[in-house]
């Protein structure tokens, strides 16, 4: 039944997304708890310009993926191995726009948005080391858009949950032992993120 293969995919997909939002409601808690309130703010004053670098990162990478869907399901193998490499480089540099512009805007955006002054450190710590960082959620996004492209929605979130999981022991490991704050809390995302790609690009392969 297609209306039951469409169902089990976008279910796939949908658990996929409440996952990435994950690491920003793990971070903003093991903060609030470990850190102090200001820190807690910060965190929480930045998830909106992370939901926008995230999501519009997400959004581009997975157009991408449309041509390999493509060129699979014509059973085009050298096609799908153009695209899947075009597509990588196209994703590279994306992450290199994004990382470039954040980090040149990110404290004039952060007062454009009124961000007080007491969290204006934490905040732009935090936001700068998730925005360079950006490079590993992009190749991510990428990787787990051409597994979703040719069918498979479960292996992205499967290993979506483990960089989730491995995320929040970062976080404590980051803050409570090493007493990195906000900084902490940004490293432990951006490193989850990039140990998510090792495996799918491996199952990939």
């Amino acid at each position: 039944s297609p209306m039951s293969i469409i169902l089990k995919f976008t279910l796939m997909l949908l658990l996929g997304t409440v996952a990435q939002q994950l690491y920003n409601i793990v971070d903003t808690v093991i903060v609030g708890r470990f850190v102090d309130p200001l820190a807690l703010a910060a965190v929480g004053s930045t998830g909106t310009i992370m939901f926008l670098m995230f999501g519009t990162s997400n959004g581009m990478v997975s157009g991408f993926s449309i041509v390999t869907s493509q060129k699979y399901g014509a059973g085009d193998e050298k096609g799908v191995k153009a695209s899947v490499t075009n597509g990588l480089y196209l994703s590279l540099a994306i992450a290199a726009l994004i990382t470039v512009i954040g980090l040149a805007f990110m404290r004039p955006l952060l007062k454009l948005m009124n961000t007080p002054s007491d969290i204006f450190d934490y905040a732009i710590i935090y936001i700068s080391t998730i925005c360079g960082g950006i490079v590993c959620v992009i190749l991510y996004n990428y990787c787990a858009s051409l597994m979703r492209a040719v069918g498979n929605s479960k292996m992205p979130l499967i290993f979506l949950l483990c960089s989730a999981a491995t995320n929040v022991g970062l976080d404590l490991l980051f803050i409570i032992r090493f007493h990195l704050g906000t900084y902490g809390a940004a490293l432990a995302t951006i490193i989850a993120q990039g140990l998510a790609v090792i495996p799918c690009i491996i199952y990939i392969y």
